[in-house]
């Protein structure tokens, strides 16, 4: 039974439609990535999965549940969590504040307690603070938990807003191009901790990224969009060699030359050095 079922999903902003009757399945512990051009409709998919935008047809379930009704909190405590492309800490707190806020759906503790300082809330803060450390171990910034998040080298928030996430107790993780603005030696690491969070955690992951080489690096499959479509869906062997995708990214051209998307990412990314 598939994790997470779009079918015919749209949304539409006034006259533009930026999801257009799509259907997606996400298979329980798998790295799925989805691509396409500029304007392609990615990050709306995730927000209407994640309950940010509410979807004008179809319908969106996780689990055997449908969430496409439900408030953002809701579906977070179902199980869904999520990253942003333009990292989102709250930069005036430390990084295991940040972790901290992110567990607030498991606290018990209410204002009577909490003025009071009962043995119960102090059990409970001091098991939340175990749980951030661990979480800040895991991805691997354990010794920076007193730093201010906006003090953070850029690498490090992206681990912190990943930690934070996972603070939530996830089962699916939305991940929105979590590799942007990083260097090569970044960028790999990044790609071996998200592998790690599906091997490790077993949970699975829905990727956004413009990285090409990640995407085929690490996908079991890919979805591809353009004008909020769906153009194309298929192993990165299928994907990178998919008419209809090159020429989403690159023109006719290019489809009819044989160039295959990982050729055109190569190409773009010399020119750009």
């Amino acid at each position: 039974m598939p994790q997470l079922v779009a079918k015919g999903v749209t949304k539409r902003f006034g006259g533009l439609v930026a999801v257009r009757d799509l259907d997606l399945e996400i298979e329980p512990s798998s790295i799925v990535s989805v691509i396409g051009p500029n304007g392609a409709g990615k990050t709306t998919l995730f927000n209407c999965i994640a309950g940010w935008y509410k979807i004008d047809d179809g319908k969106i379930e996780f689990e055997g549940q449908a969430i496409d009704k439900l408030r953002r909190d809701q579906i977070s405590r179902l199980g869904i969590a999520r990253t942003y492309q333009n990292i989102r800490l709250f930069a005036g707190m430390s990084a295991i504040e940040n972790v901290l806020v992110g567990q607030h759906h498991f606290l018990k503790t209410g204002w009577v307690g909490a003025v009071l300082r009962t043995p119960a809330v102090r059990v409970e803060e001091e098991k939340a603070h175990e749980e951030a450390l661990r979480l800040l171990q895991f991805v691997g910034i354990r010794g920076h938990g007193r730093s201010q998040a906006s003090e953070l080298p850029y690498g490090d928030q992206r681990r912190l807003e990943i930690a934070r996430a996972l603070s939530t107790q996830p089962r699916l993780l939305l991940l929105d191009e979590p590799t942007a603005g990083m260097n090569p030696a970044e960028t790999r690491k990044m790609t071996e901790f998200i592998r790690r969070l599906r091997d490790e955690l077993g949970i699975t992951i829905l990727l956004i990224e413009h990285e090409m080489r990640v995407v085929m690096d690490i996908s079991e499959r890919i979805t591809v969009l353009d004008y909020g479509e769906k153009i194309a869906e298929g192993t990165p062997r299928e994907i990178q060699t998919n008419p209809r995708v090159i020429e989403a990214y690159l023109g006719r051209g290019a489809a009819q030359a044989g160039t295959t998307v990982s050729d055109a990412t190569n190409e773009a990314a010399a020119s750009e050095a």
